[in-house]
């Protein structure tokens, strides 16, 4: 820590009596020691779009005096506080990893990316991998043993691996072209050796290949209760604090009391008693609430049990709870510490309980506490992941609206890019933040929906790039700048690619751009029968890059929340086999790309919402159900890389129709530059020879 970090230290505690006067004079039952816990908490949270926010968890009316000494504590935290990230993937942290292992008899260890929720993004304090391997991409592992260590990412991370990870330290593999459970059946060969894992980090699932791998090289897979890494990070975070607040039954669509009411009848006819939820966008979208928890993610961290009459136990840092939300969740909420989760379940044991838990989203330790407990396991997907991803029609109406604006805010962007790329002045890291200032200007903005990917030249080709101080590029004429982005509003939620040319493109450019249009335009017109997945799709999108021998190392397509996660399930549009079919209502994706390493990336990406087939996408009609898309998203596709003469009529005259969509829906919304600018984008393909 600085001196200047140990100043402000200090000076955290001495005005400790002017605090608890304060607090007092507030009515607040709170004393300054626990008002600093809290603070540290807060801090460690991602820095929300109101920073005062968290203050209604120390007093409803903290006052302007009160007010202004929570933020001075707040600040002089902030100041002291280490995230414990700096130096990540030091050969000093593996050793001390190592040491620890050695002390725990354990002759390997297995760090996974995920949090106990298996969450994308997690928080600070789980954030074990990048603080042993440097490694911040959103999925990975490490396995660790006592002479050789690897991380395996997949395709989408390779090119940042190599970027961010010692290779003397660590392996580089790529998933799936080498499983962990491959490598580790390779080099655990010494019979009765012990590889550790954190049963909170993994789901049966993800353990059973592990399992076999052992098993086969004679090895043994350890549950470790205190997990190693914890053990010498030695200034980790603590656990994020941020205030849950009341989502509005008016934008959810739905009452939380009719969804828990409607979630019970479904438990009660599949024969449960109860359902252990631990995914954290799964209980806000239940009990219409949100939080601030983990980046990019509404959500707050918690757990709890759906009872088959409707009720229901949360298990949350109460801290994060204010009298509103208390009243709220209501009495049929039951509220509850996140230390009580264990005995709660322990009790579901003793009660012979059948209860419903997902063996692909849960943490291995709830399975053997319930098993433990004597509890009957009935493994199956999240109850609540179905009717979450199948959008209402206030969601659906909410959405488009969310779309509306934040189009319009890109589409100011995009001008103001389109003036001053040309020049070689704007870095990748200025034109992200041009972006995010765009979007601020919304009344209903809640925060970026993920880090924005702002890539020029062979940054574009790294799948999901994040530009720092040592990669930040100038976007120069003769390149192409890929930007992915998005936002969460009070409304919905958005995610959104364009790939612009910086000047003249190159006819290679052109013909692959074109190639991923063609793609993108495939899956956004396509008409399929009820009972379809995602991965029958998923080739609609590849077939002109197939053509060419070129394709992508990523999905096609992920589901998106209402205000919720950006990458949502059970739906997806992939290769991989999927037994999830589309319904009406779920809101994907529509994203193929193409990336040269080394050169350039191109992505096009859209939100489509599943619907009924209409006449127009249908015309001959059918003798089964047909759905189709309907495309949310609202920017203009840049004409300058589209080869016209690559493109069928049907898929000219898609690009002219969607082209005038976009610019009559954006035009009440935009300034008159931007309004000219919008005018030249969205003109016809045929009037660009």
């Amino acid at each position: 820590m600085t001196d200047q970090g140990i100043a402000a230290l200090n000076e955290i505690y001495s005005g400790d009596e002017k605090l608890d006067r304060l607090l007092q004079k507030a009515g607040s039952s709170w004393g300054a020691a626990a008002v600093r816990d809290l603070a540290r908490g807060v801090v460690a949270a991602p820095r929300s779009v109101d920073p005062e926010a968290w203050m209604a968890l120390v007093a409803e009316a903290p006052g302007d005096e009160l007010a202004g000494q929570l933020a001075a504590l707040h600040a002089k935290i902030s100041l002291s506080f280490m995230s414990g990230l700096d130096g990540a993937g030091d050969a000093t942290r593996l050793a001390a990893l190592r040491a620890q292992m050695k002390r725990l008899a354990l002759d390997g260890f297995i760090v996974p990316r995920f949090d106990e929720h298996q969450n994308e993004y997690v928080p600070l304090q789980a954030e074990r991998l990048a603080w042993l391997t440097g490694f911040t991409g959103s999925a990975g592992q490490a396995v660790v043993l006592s002479d050789r260590a690897a991380i395996f990412v997949d395709g989408r991370y390779v090119l940042q691996a190599r970027e961010e990870v010692d290779g003397d330290l660590f392996e580089i593999r790529q998933l799936p072209d080498e499983k962990p459970s491959d490598w580790i059946g390779e080099h655990l060969s010494s019979p009765g050796v012990r590889l550790g894992y954190d049963p909170w980090l993994h789901t049966p699932n993800q353990l059973r290949p592990l399992h076999g791998a052992c098993e086969k090289a004679g090895a043994k897979l350890a549950v470790v209760e205190e997990n190693p890494v914890d053990a010498v990070w030695s200034d980790r975070p603590p656990a994020p604090i941020s205030p849950i607040v009341a989502y509005d039954d008016a934008a959810a669509g739905l009452a939380s009391a009719a969804k828990r009411h409607q979630l019970g009848e479904s438990l009660g006819r599949w024969k449960l008693d109860v359902a252990v939820l631990t995914a954290p966008d799964s209980i806000a979208w239940l009990l219409n609430i949100r939080g601030g928890d983990m980046p990019f993610v509404p959500s707050p961290l918690a757990f709890a049990l759906v009872h088959a009459d409707g009720s229901v136990d949360l298990f949350v840092d109460p801290r994060k709870l204010t009298a509103g939300v208390r009243r709220h969740l209501g009495g049929e909420v039951r509220l509850h510490g996140i230390e009580v989760f264990g005995p709660a379940l322990g009790r579901l044991g003793e009660a012979g309980k059948t209860v419903r838990l997902d063996a692909g989203g849960a943490p291995e330790w709830i399975f053997r506490c319930l098993r433990a407990a004597g509890a009957k396991l009935s493994p199956g997907a999240d109850p609540c992941q179905l009717p979450k991803a199948k959008k209402n029609p206030v969601e659906l109406a909410g959405i488009r609206a969310a779309h509306r604006r934040d189009g319009a805010k890109l589409c100011c962007f995009l001008a103001w890019l389109s003036a001053e790329a040309p020049m070689g002045t704007i870095t990748e890291v200025a034109a992200a933040e041009h972006l995010e200032d765009r979007r601020r200007e919304n009344d209903f903005f809640r925060g970026l929906s993920f880090a924005t990917i702002s890539a020029t030249g062979a940054n574009g080709a790294i799948v999901h790039y994040r530009v720092g101080e040592k990669t930040n590029r100038r976007l120069e004429p003769g390149s192409l700048y890929l930007i992915d982005s998005g936002a969460h509003y009070l409304d919905g939620t958005t995610d959104v690619t364009r790939t612009l040319a910086i000047g003249e493109p190159t006819a290679e450019m052109r013909d692959r751009f074109t190639r991923v249009l063609k793609g993108h335009m495939a899956l956004a017109t396509s008409c399929f029968p009820k009972g379809t997945t995602g991965s029958q799709l998923d080739s609609l999108a590849r077939r002109a890059l197939w053509e060419a021998g070129l394709d992508y190392d990523h999905g096609t397509g992920h589901g998106v929340g209402c205000y919720l996660s950006v990458h949502e399930g059970p739906q997806r549009i992939s290769k991989h086999p999927s037994k999830v079919a589309l319904e009406a209502g779920m809101v994907v994706s529509n994203e193929p790309g193409y990336y040269k390493a080394g050169a350039y990336g191109i992505r096009i990406e859209n939100l489509l919402a599943v619907t009924t087939a209409t006449a127009a996408l249908a015309p001959g009609g059918g003798e089964r159900e047909l759905l189709g898309f309907e495309t949310l998203t609202l920017a203009p596709i840049d004409l300058n890389l589209v080869e016209a003469s690559m493109l069928t009529a049907k898929e000219i005259a898609w690009l002219d129709a969607y082209h005038a969509r976009v610019k009559d829906e954006l035009a009440p919304l935009v300034d008159e530059k931007t309004l000219a600018w919008l005018g030249k984008e969205t003109g016809a393909v045929g009037s660009m020879e």
